[in-house]
C-alpha cells in the first residue's frame, strides 16, 4: 500500500500543471468549496489518468459527480495543444527541463571583494580544474565533473558544468561571488558607466544588476534603486548589504512615480531598465507555469513597458540607457523599443550592442539588429533581450557598440568588444561636457 500511494503521489505532481489547469477549467474547486486543493488533484488524477478511482464514500461520489464535466475540458485542453494523448500534454514540461539542464551554472565574481585570480585559485585548491578563457559556446556546453572555465564575452564570469551547486560555498555566502545567469549580467556591462557617475536601477529587486553596476562602479559614485515592493527592497538590502554595495539610495517606490527633474537626480546619466514582463525566457520557470501569456496579458505588458521606458528617457542629464526584459515575445521587446524610439524622434538612437554576439533583435524594424537576444539553445543561458539606447547630439558621430566604462579601461582579451580607447583630448572635453 505504501508503494502504491507512493506512486500515486508521484504521479499526481508530474501532472500537476495539467490538473490545475483542468480544475481551473471546470470550476470544481469553486463547485466544491470544501475540497482541498491537493485533493482534488489526487482524486482528478486516479480519475482521468490512473487506473480508476480507489477510493470509496463521499468523495468517490464526489468525483462522479464532475467526471462529464471534467473530461469536457480535458477534450478542450488536448484540441488547443493540437495532441490525442494525455501524456503529450506534459511535453513543455519537459521542454523545460532539457533547457535547463543543458545551461551551465554561471559565476559573477564580485570585484567589490575580490578578483577573478583569487576567486579562481580558491576554486583550485577546493579541487576544481580550471580550463582557462572559453574560445566557444561549445566549450562551455562540454563542461562536466569538477571543471570550470572563464566565459568568453564577460571578462568577470566563471562557467561551471550545470549541475553545480555553489550555495553553501564560503565564496558565496561571503558575497565574494554572485551567482547570475550570463544573460542577467549582460544589461549592467553593456551600461557600463564609468566610475563617479549617477545611475539608476529603475525595477531593481532583488539586486543582482544593482551589486554589478556597483562593482562596476568601483563604489565611487551614485546608484538610486527603487521597487514598490517592501519583501523585494529587503531583500535586495541584504543582498547589498552582503556584496559590500556602498552609494546606494533604496527606495520603495513605482519608478514611474519619480520625478525626472527632482533636482536630486540632476546629475543621473545612466539609466538601467529592466520592468516586469512576462519572464516567458526563464528557463527556471516551475511546472505549471503559463509559457504563453494571452493576447491581453502581452498587450497589458507591453503598454506598461512603454510608459516606462518613455519615463525613463525623460530624465534631462540622460545619455545611456539600457532596456532588458527576460521575455521572449516580439510585443514586450522589439515592438516596445520601435515604438518609444518613435515618440522621441531623433533625441535618443539604438547603439549596436556586442556586434560579436551570435543572436541579434527579430526583425521587425530597420536596426533592430541592433538589439541582442539569448535563448538557452544558441547562447546557453536563459531567454533575454537588451537593447541600448544613446542620446543623440547634434553633428555626432555613429554611436559606440562599447559602453563607457570599457571605453575607459580596454579589455584587450579575445571576446572582447572590439575598439581602442579614446585619445586623452577627446575623453577631456567629453567630460567638460
Amino acid at each position: 500500500h505504501v508503494r502504491q500511494l507512493y506512486a500515486l503521489v508521484s504521479e499526481t505532481l508530474r501532472y500537476a500543471p495539467v490538473l490545475e489547469k483542468l480544475l481551473d477549467g471546470a470550476a470544481l474547486l469553486q463547485a466544491e468549496k470544501k475540497l482541498a486543493p491537493q485533493l482534488a488533484k489526487v482524486l482528478v488524477y486516479d480519475l482521468l489518468f490512473g487506473k480508476g478511482l480507489k477510493c470509496g464514500g463521499r468523495w468517490k461520489a464526489l468525483a462522479r459527480r464532475h467526471r462529464a464535466r471534467l473530461e469536457a475540458e480535458l477534450a478542450r485542453m488536448k484540441v488547443r495543444h493540437k495532441v490525442s494523448r494525455n501524456e503529450d500534454l506534459l511535453a513543455p514540461e519537459k521542454a523545460v527541463s532539457a533547457a535547463v539542464s543543458q545551461v551551465p551554472r554561471y559565476v559573477r565574481v564580485n570585484t567589490l571583494k575580490t578578483c577573478v585570480d583569487d576567486v579562481i585559485d580558491f576554486f583550485k585548491r577546493q579541487g576544481y580544474a580550471y580550463l582557462g578563457k572559453a574560445a566557444s559556446v561549445e566549450e562551455l556546453k562540454a563542461l562536466s565533473g569538477k571543471k570550470f572555465l572563464l566565459d568568453l564575452h564577460l571578462p568577470e564570469l566563471l562557467v561551471f558544468p550545470s549541475q553545480t551547486d555553489l550555495h553553501d560555498n564560503l565564496l558565496y555566502t561571503s558575497g565574494h561571488i554572485i551567482l547570475q545567469d550570463k544573460a542577467s549580467c549582460i544589461p549592467a556591462f553593456l551600461l557600463g558607466p564609468v566610475a563617479g557617475s549617477h545611475v539608476i536601477d529603475a525595477c531593481a529587486a532583488p539586486g543582482n544588476k544593482t551589486s554589478h553596476l556597483a562593482a562596476i562602479l568601483k563604489n565611487k559614485g551614485q546608484i538610486f534603486a527603487f521597487d514598490v515592493d517592501p519583501k523585494r527592497v529587503a531583500t535586495m538590502n541584504t543582498l547589498l548589504t552582503r556584496a559590500g554595495v556602498t552609494g546606494c539610495q533604496l527606495a520603495q517606490q513605482d519608478f514611474l512615480t519619480v520625478d525626472p527633474r527632482n533636482p536630486k537626480y540632476s546629475r543621473v546619466t545612466h539609466i538601467l531598465l529592466d520592468p516586469s514582463c512576462s519572464g516567458s525566457g526563464m528557463v527556471t520557470r516551475g511546472p505549471g507555469e503559463e509559457a504563453a501569456p494571452s493576447a491581453e496579458r502581452l498587450q497589458a505588458l507591453a503598454g506598461f513597458q512603454r510608459r516606462v521606458l518613455n519615463h525613463a528617457l525623460s530624465f534631462p542629464a540622460l545619455q545611456r540607457l539600457v532596456y532588458s526584459t527576460c521575455s521572449l515575445h516580439q510585443e514586450e521587446n522589439e515592438d516596445v523599443v520601435q515604438a518609444v524610439l518613435q515618440e522621441w524622434g531623433s533625441a535618443f538612437r539604438l547603439v549596436t550592442a556586442f556586434p560579436s554576439w551570435p543572436c541579434r533583435g527579430l526583425p521587425a524594424f530597420s536596426g533592430a539588429e541592433s538589439c541582442l537576444r539569448a535563448s538557452p539553445a544558441e547562447t546557453l543561458t536563459s531567454g533575454f533581450f537588451v537593447a541600448v539606447l544613446e542620446r543623440c547630439k547634434e553633428g555626432a558621430a555613429a554611436p559606440s557598440s562599447l559602453p563607457a566604462a570599457a571605453k575607459e579601461n580596454p579589455q584587450p582579451e579575445q571576446g572582447m568588444e572590439p575598439g581602442a580607447a579614446p585619445k586623452k583630448r577627446k575623453k577631456k572635453k567629453q567630460w567638460m561636457k
